[in-house]
């Protein structure tokens, strides 16, 4: 389980909070720097940079608040790919030691596998007749984690699909033509890494899975008998219903709530702590956090 203690727990309760972001260290469109700059304009007291399977934008992040004495407090995190049956579930970790051997160990392992995946489906585009696809989206990536997002805005920006969207629908989501089943750890592997390094591991984004409800309550059952630790029950886009869902959720199984607005580039749906706020009756992810 993670370090706790019962002392000296941070208050959030009047906070501007968002605990999922993206940057340019996986496959969102800001640099660190950015990122810190645009939640500090929108008047975020609190943010988490949850990248895929890397932690390297945290330091940036944190020497800019430094330079520029800004007024945020960055919580640590990542996004962590695992392999669930046919479905591939993603494990936030929150308030972790980056530090950590067996992060460490795990993050080299992913990006590993990360990057195999991404050769075989630029393997498979040039198949189907889309050549040098895996080059541009390495290019794209730069020096950050490669993510099927950056395939999909190559072919996008080469015109073969009018959306980004469109890249998964006709390419590389599951089951067409240029998809590759992901080897990532498990479940279990990322919640007791992520425990490892004094975290508090979350089901990021439950809602976006396209399984029924009885797969998701399987998932959510086996999260919890793993040592999961919380949900993230509210993102931009939950109407009222699906969010008072993940709170019976939440408190059938006697889980901590989390909340994050998943941010990957600015847009008109979706941005840092855009309708964020976690119900009152909740349990939050934060109480269980000492001295940070």
């Amino acid at each position: 389980m993670p370090l706790m203690s019962t002392e000296n727990l941070v208050d959030f309760t009047n906070s501007r909070v968002d605990l999922h972001s993206h940057t340019q260290c996986s496959d969102g469109g800001l640099t660190p720097e950015e990122l810190i700059d645009r939640a500090v304009n929108f008047q975020l007291d609190v943010l988490a940079i949850t990248d895929h399977d890397t932690t390297d934008g945290l330091d940036i992040a944190k020497k800019h608040i430094l330079d520029k004495n800004l007024p945020i407090q960055l919580i640590d995190g990542i996004e962590i790919s695992t392999a669930w049956h046919s479905f591939e579930i993603h494990i936030v970790g929150l308030n972790i030691d980056k530090n950590s051997p067996a992060l460490i160990e795990l993050i080299n392992q992913q990006q590993i596998a990360r990057e195999q995946r991404a050769i075989s489906i630029g393997e498979k585009l040039v198949k189907s007749g889309l050549p040098d696809i895996y080059e541009q989206a390495k290019v794209l990536a730069g020096n950050g984690s490669i993510t099927r997002a950056h395939f999909a805005k190559v072919l996008f920006n080469q015109g073969y699909v009018s959306t980004m969207q469109g890249a998964f629908d006709k390419y590389i989501g599951k089951g067409k033509r240029a998809f590759v089943k992901p080897t990532w750890c498990t479940i279990e592997t990322a919640i007791d890494v992520i425990h490892q390094a004094g975290g508090s591991s979350v089901i990021a984004h439950p809602i976006r899975y396209d399984m029924t409800a009885k797969w998701l309550r399987r998932l959510i059952i086996q999260f919890k008998e793993a040592g999961g630790d919380g949900l993230e029950v509210v993102l931009p886009q939950m109407n009222n219903e699906q969010r008072q869902r993940m709170l019976n959720y939440c408190l059938e199984y006697d889980l901590q709530a989390s909340l994050g607005s998943d941010f990957h580039y600015p847009s008109k749906w979706a941005d840092l702590g855009k309708n964020l706020r976690l119900p009152e009756n909740c349990n939050p992810i934060w109480k269980h956090w000492a001295n940070h």
